[in-house]
């Protein structure tokens, strides 16, 4: 949640593979050396920085820059091993030092893993993206005419253009009278977290199943991934550890694969989530920002500006 700072956490999943081109120009990941960790224990097979080839003159200096700015988990790895992995300060509560074991919140990079097992459940059957929200969240899920939330799909909520007003009203508040038409679905972008909140019951909707069920059931438990989303006021805000988020990171890497089993099998969809979803905001996808774009829409403003 854009509205939440992170404490000055630094987690960085640095991902490197051989690169091959698609035919479309685009990369595409030779991943027969990738190594993924098991996902039945704590084991992670790590690379000697010393034989990489890498500068390492500077790492104390690093380290130093981290640590001095507030940094509680730092996280390298190279082809899926760990090359560099450190930790400083204290864990959320103040109670311990700061660990592999010790978990932080995702605050705004949580949408990621939301948008992620709505494209399973698309690839299972159990929903349309381009069916109305209402199919799932039931007709009245907000407080415009019935013919404007009909046009308001899973889709939009995906991609922050479902038009619900963001001018004098709570934009993390997910109540009915809260969600007030202001533009036509598809015509207006703006981030506005509480339409985004609602894709749990979306997921709810259409699985039988809550946000966190079908997310242990059909991505965390696959990675070894054991984080969980919690309610904060409005807002579903994902806890896990500095080496879970890496376990994310190497999933996404690796296409929506983990080693041979596809976890986001629907290779349009995943293309879909990390490119420009829509002309308003070229540099958001579903629910993932995207670095390289000449203009952006950023939190909290409506208009678009220039970043060439």
């Amino acid at each position: 949640m854009n509205q939440y700072k992170f404490f000055l956490l630094i987690t960085i999943a640095f991902l490197s593979c051989d690169r091959t081109q698609d035919p479309d120009g685009n990369p595409s990941n030779t991943t027969e050396d990738i190594y993924f960790p098991s996902t039945n224990s704590d084991e992670w097979a790590t690379t000697e920085l010393d034989s990489l080839g890498w500068n390492e003159e500077n790492v104390d200096d690093l380290y130093d820059y981290l640590e001095e700015n507030g940094t509680r988990g730092f996280i390298v790895l190279k082809d899926g091993k760990i090359v560099m992995e450190e930790y400083w300060g204290k864990t959320i509560l103040g109670v311990g030092d700061f660990n592999s074991g010790s978990q932080w919140y995702w605050a705004s990079a949580g949408k990621t893993i939301t948008a992620s097992v709505v494209g399973i459940a698309q690839d299972e059957g159990l929903l349309d993206i381009t069916e109305p929200s209402s199919t799932y969240l039931g007709e009245g899920w907000t407080s415009m005419e019935a013919e404007k939330e009909q046009l308001i799909t899973v889709r939009d909520q995906l991609t922050m253009t479902t038009g619900v007003d963001y001018e004098n009203v709570e934009v993390d508040c997910t109540d009915p009278e809260c969600l007030i038409y202001k533009a036509d679905a598809g015509t207006q972008w703006y981030y506005h977290n509480a339409t985004y909140t609602l894709l749990d019951g979306v997921i709810e909707g259409a699985s039988g199943k809550t946000l966190n069920e079908y997310t242990e059931e059909k991505l965390g438990s696959v990675i070894g991934m054991n984080g969980e989303f919690t309610k904060v006021g409005n807002n579903n805000v994902y806890w896990s550890t500095i080496r879970e988020m890496a376990r994310f990171g190497l999933l996404i890497m690796n296409e929506g694969k983990w080693d041979e089993t596809e976890v986001i099998a629907d290779k349009e969809y995943f293309n879909e989530m990390v490119n420009t979803s829509q002309d308003l905001n070229p540099a958001y996808g579903y629910l993932w920002w995207l670095n390289g774009k000449t203009s952006i829409i950023y939190p909290s403003f409506p208009t678009s500006v220039n970043v060439e």
